[in-house]
């Protein structure tokens, strides 16, 4: 087990997690809401440190990324846990379990920027389960990967206090954070959580710097209704910009929840809807032309194309401009 951060002793016996908005009260043998942090002898420890549940070279347009190194790959790193337990999540069975420490490998941090050096990736990925969980092991690895050249990625829910959550940012290059919904009841009934953190913390990222795109898992009789994607939009637009990319993505049955799969033309309302406010606005899960490519929002001509991870830049040219009318494109090459 590895000493964690950001934690206090409320008495002899009872310790309190400090990294996200739960702030689990422990005692000893228990582990938080996380499944990933545990307290032994009056300590709170990372369980889940260097256990790597995944690890694969993916399109960065997998995490979702599409303005970030467009057709580039990444070395994508998972572990065990989460924060929240939304009953739809569709990685489950390694977000909604703790490390399974008998026998288990622990990977160290240098050995994950190597194997990103020698699989050729620019970046590493922090993703699969929530990253934010195992923050001690990722900003290891963060670190290791900066000093090398490397940038890296997270893939987050953005359920986390805001002082772990600066540290953080320091050393992410580019964030896709999933904002499940725009209403609070949502968070607390589906995901055991609530939504201002979420909200707060993507204002952190794009005030750190970050490279910052949001996913929103659309969730047949959930949240599927246009309106909802437009107040997603209309937020994102007053407080990220209207040039944050949003990634509307349709839902599959997993885990807890059995509603019906996201039908494409629910999808497409949804993606119309928040187009109204939005530059640039994708539909994922799903193959086809529309909410693919991206446009030049000045004159209107293909920029990239893509067919699932197939991505060729057509109208793109260096330093990221449209090659047709000049305008700034908003992507990072």
């Amino acid at each position: 087990m590895k000493p964690a951060r950001y934690w206090r002793a409320i008495s002899d016996t009872l310790l309190e997690c400090e990294l996200c908005p739960h702030r689990c009260r422990l005692r000893d043998g228990r582990v938080g809401r996380c499944r990933a942090r545990g307290a032994e002898e009056g300590r709170l420890y990372s369980l889940s440190y260097g256990r790597i549940s995944s690890s694969h070279v993916d399109p960065i347009e997998k995490k979702p990324l599409y303005h970030f190194h467009p057709g580039s790959s990444v070395f994508s790193i998972g572990s065990w846990g989460c924060n929240l337990s939304c009953v739809f999540c569709q990685n489950w069975s390694i977000s909604q379990q703790g490390p399974v420490r008998e026998g288990e490998v622990i990977v160290a941090p240098e050995e994950v920027v190597q194997t990103a050096l020698r699989e050729g990736c620019p970046g590493i990925a922090y993703t699969y389960n929530e990253p934010i969980v195992t923050i001690e092991y990722v900003i290891e690895c963060a670190r290791l990967a900066r000093d090398k050249g490397l940038w890296n990625v997270l893939v987050t829910n953005g359920y986390i206090n805001s002082e772990p959550a600066a540290e953080l940012l320091a050393l992410m290059d580019a964030l896709n954070v999933d904002i499940k919904s725009m209403e609070d009841e949502f968070y607390r009934r589906y995901c055991g959580g609530t939504l201002a953190p979420v909200l707060d913390f993507c204002i952190q990222a794009r005030r750190a710097g970050c490279h910052l795109e949001i996913t929103n898992l659309v969730i047949t009789n959930l949240n599927d209704q246009p309106s909802q994607a437009e107040n997603l939009a209309l937020w994102i637009k007053e407080h990220l910009g209207l040039t944050t990319p949003l990634h509307l993505s349709a839902y599959r049955p997993e885990y807890r929840l059995q509603e019906p799969s996201t039908p494409r033309a629910v999808l497409d309302r949804a993606w119309e809807a928040a187009r109204r406010h939005l530059l640039y606005v994708y539909e994922g899960n799903v193959l086809s032309d529309r909410g693919s490519h991206t446009l030049c929002p000045e004159c209107g001509k293909e920029l990239i194309r893509r067919w699932g991870y197939d991505v060729k830049r057509v109208g793109l040219i260096e330093p990221g401009q449209c090659a047709h009318c000049g305008r700034p494109a908003d992507i990072v090459l």
